[in-house]
This record gives C-alpha cells, structure tokens and sequence, in this order.
C-alpha cells in the first residue's frame, strides 16, 4: 500500500511538473507564458488595476485579440510591455493597437516579433497581492518566518534512552549551567 501512494505521488508530481513546463513555464525560462500585473485604466472595463493577465505566445494574432507587446525599439517607452486589443493592421508592417478606454490607437504599431501573447487567463486582484509580495520588505519577512520554521521543525537529535522524535514541535529546553 506504502509503494502504490508513493508511486501514485510521484505520478502525480510528475504530472504537475509536465503541465507547468509546458503550458505555465515564464517566457524567461523558454517557456510559452508571461504574467503581467495590470496597471492603469486603458482596458476597462475588461481588465482592472490589480488583475493578473496570463499571457500565451501564439503563431497568429487577429483583429480582436487581447494582446500583450513589447513598445518596440528606438520609440519612448523602449521594452515597456502593454496589453492592448488589436484594431487593424498585420504582422509585417505593424499591428494597430488600442485600450478598449481609450479613444483613439496606440502611437507604436507592434510587429509580430514584438508582440509576446494573446491573453489566455485572467485573475481577478491577484496581481496586487503579486505586488504587495515583491515589496523588499513583505519578502524580507515572509523568508524570516520561512526560516524559522524550518529551524523549528527540523529533526530532534537522539533522545537519552536512545529513541529519536521524528520533529521537533517546540525550543530545546536549556540546561541549568548555560
């Protein structure tokens, strides 16, 4: 029974690791996805501040498609990555592109080597615990506390009758001499 739960685990495990290669892996590590946090008000109402919008690199954008690009080199705003709906254009001489609240295109006309994704997934707020979580300091303290747990839990040494607890679950008590 122990070897079936092991291998059923491990089977498991196996399959989370191949879903995430494939289909969640960043753009950073050769993957097919980027994950941008929204910020400012160009998408409303379809996309808010705060929203996580997973992206997935495709081989064909449309008129109509949720796009995110990258604002193309030489031009202001060099490398910053935008997701707006394409309005016109094509893959060789440049998309035309638009926020659903803004009132007229975007001055970059993005090529198809700019552009990283078509819009696949969004998550409603998550995007802003994503921010909350970079902060140097939220990031300092969630290690800390990491840490500490792991101190806490690691395995106790030899008891004196010659038995071992598995963890540890409280401080060692100290020694009156120390």
């Amino acid at each position: 029974m122990k070897t079936a739960r092991r291998v059923l685990r491990f089977g498991l495990l196996a399959a989370i690791l191949a879903f995430w290669t494939v289909v969640l892996r960043p753009q950073a590590l050769g993957g097919p996805t980027l994950y941008i946090v929204v910020r400012g008000s160009s998408m409303l109402p379809t996309y808010q501040t705060g929203d996580l919008v997973v992206v997935e690199s495709a081989a064909a954008y449309t008129v109509g498609d949720i796009v995110a690009y990258r604002v193309p080199g030489g031009e202001i705003g060099e490398g910053h990555v935008v997701v707006h709906r394409i309005a016109g254009g094509d893959p060789t001489e440049g998309f035309i592109v638009e926020g659903d609240n803004n009132n007229s295109p975007d001055p970059w006309t993005p090529r198809l080597a700019d552009i990283a994704g078509k819009a696949w997934l969004m998550v409603p707020g998550l995007g802003r615990l994503i921010a909350y979580v970079h902060q140097p300091i939220i990031a300092a303290g969630l290690a800390a506390a990491v840490m500490v747990s792991l101190m806490l839990a690691r395995p106790s040494p030899a008891r004196s009758d010659g038995r071992t607890d598995r963890w540890r679950t409280r401080l060692p008590r100290r020694s009156a001499g120390v």
